[in-house]
């Protein structure tokens, strides 16, 4: 059974040769034609300089080419350092700088912009060899490197060494590297696949970006292990979605829960046939219950279950099949095999942070050990900073995080039970809150609002609604409709701004 990337990917050209790797477009991309385009380009890495532990930084959206390079990396010995697309040059110049990387995979002009130059106008790229793009990458210079070289190359990566680093988004301060060994991408990744079923008969809808683990390590990597079909979105255009699974009868789609409220408030939803999805994980800090419900009666998905995850450890709970819709609706399920969960409860409400163990931890922050050991304690334990609480049977709730949090007139107040409560309001497609500053209370809630298309919410209406339903020092003082919510591309509101606002 493969431990690593390079020997996963092996696997996957023996056991499923011609079957269909990638679809993207017109283009079409068997097991057995991923393996030589990667053996090509790990080539030209190693041609260009690159060496067993170097880094790659590949800055650029979801694409066949994406997963080439990606892979390139691994089989050449190399550890993979995905960028943000949607980052400026500047922010992926610190990025190269940090990992002191070999080698940078980039798509110029993407949205219209100039990457190659953005980023030779930030940095020296002291360490950098060599700069690609992506449409170059089949055409790389290979020297008098052999594809038995590299072969070789493949052979020799351990499942110790490390094989990525995967920053943080940042949402609070400077991101921070996590690393991942090659046996916990695989690993994690073969769990996700076993616990959704996943097999090559599934064709599998990528919106997640692969920078995010969601859509690299239990996408690229569960497609490896798996022999599914993969459908890779650059850009997630709503209609296009809905035809994209309609004509090819895409049958597991995950993603962030504002991926399920956009195909659940879509126009022209009715006019597409989506049956054919068997299969949804969603997850974030706090999914809301109303959301769970709507997925498997609106949308009539036979699966759908609720997982909870972290760029420090990809997935730690995740709901079985067979789980009652009481429980998908409610928590995020179980620990998955492999690790184990604790709350470290203050009091005898049972709610406390969440502390995580296992296999798939990562294994430390790049070049920190301070807040590697502020995060991952003396016994194992890594430090969420997420608030949840456990029932008898193990299964995980998550009831906010600690730092949004507020205090108003001097009674705990949690943003998520207030967000789960409007979002059961008729015309609410989103909604956020936030503390903020009060003379006299310390903090009082503020509830930013979304209203679904051809409804509108005023903010009395949405405050009386929230009086009828929960306590007083709870309900928001005030409201704001607006348009959209920010959000980073995992799906995380971007709470920082909102308070700002």
């Amino acid at each position: 059974m493969a431990s690593t990337i390079p020997a996963a990917l092996g696997e996957a050209a023996d056991r499923f040769g011609d079957h269909p790797a990638y679809v993207e477009g017109d283009a079409t991309v068997s097991y057995l034609e991923l393996l030589r385009r990667v053996r090509r380009a790990a080539r030209g890495y190693v041609a260009a300089g690159l060496e067993p532990g170097d880094r790659v930084v590949v800055w650029a959206p979801n694409s066949i080419s994406w997963v080439v390079a990606a892979l390139a990396t691994s089989y050449a010995g190399g550890t993979l350092v995905p960028a943000n697309s949607r980052y400026t040059g500047h922010e992926v110049a610190e990025l190269v700088d940090r990992t002191t990387a070999r080698i940078v995979v980039v798509e110029d002009g993407f949205l219209g912009r100039t990457q190659v130059a953005d980023l030779r106008a930030a940095s020296d790229l002291a360490s950098v060899a060599l700069v690609v793009d992506l449409k170059d990458l089949a055409d790389l210079d290979m020297g008098a490197v052999t594809t038995e070289q590299v072969d070789r190359i493949a052979e020799s990566v351990s499942p110790d060494d490390v094989a990525d680093i995967l920053f943080t988004s940042g949402t609070t301060g400077k991101p921070k590297g996590a690393m991942s060994a090659h046996r916990q991408t695989v690993g994690v990744a073969r769990a996700w696949g076993e616990l959704g079923g996943v097999n090559g008969q599934d064709r599998y809808l990528v919106v997640n970006p692969f920078f995010h683990s969601f859509g690299y390590k239990v996408g690229i990597v569960t497609g490896l292990l798996t022999g599914a079909t993969l459908y890779p979105v650059a850009t997630f255009d709503l209609d296009a979605t809905m035809s994209l699974i309609e004509t090819e009868r895409i049958s597991v789609l995950p993603g962030a829960p504002t991926i399920f409220t956009s195909l659940l408030n879509a126009p022209g939803r009715a006019d597409h046939d989506l049956s054919s999805l068997r299969l949804a994980v969603t997850g974030a800090a706090v999914v809301p219950v109303v959301l769970i419900e709507r997925m498997r009666n609106d949308l009539a998905i036979d699966q759908v279950v609720t997982a909870f995850g972290m760029t420090e450890a990809v997935v730690v709970t995740m709901c079985r099949e067979g789980d009652s819709a009481e429980t998908v609706a409610t928590t995020c399920g179980r620990a998955v095999p492999g690790m184990e969960i604790s709350i470290d409860a203050p009091s005898d409400s049972g709610a406390g942070e969440l502390l995580v163990r296992g296999e798939y931890v990562m294994l430390g922050y790049l070049d920190d050990e301070a807040a590697t050991a502020e995060a991952i304690d003396a016994d194992g334990w890594l430090h969420t900073g997420d608030v949840g609480v456990l029932d008898d049977a193990g299964n995980l709730s998550i009831t906010d995080r600690l730092k949004d949090m507020y205090i108003s007139g001097g009674f705990n107040v949690y943003p998520a039970e207030v967000e789960q409560t409007l979002a059961r309001m008729d015309g609410v497609a989103d909604v956020a809150v936030v503390g903020i500053p009060d003379e006299r209370m310390g903090e009082v809630g503020k509830a930013y609002v979304v209203a679904r298309e051809g409804h509108s919410a005023s903010p009395d209406d949405v405050i009386a609604f929230a009086k009828e339903r929960l306590a007083n020092f709870k309900v928001p003082r005030h409201v704001e409709i607006v348009d959209a919510l920010p959000r980073n591309l995992s799906g995380k509101v971007l709470k920082t701004e909102l308070r700002g606002g």
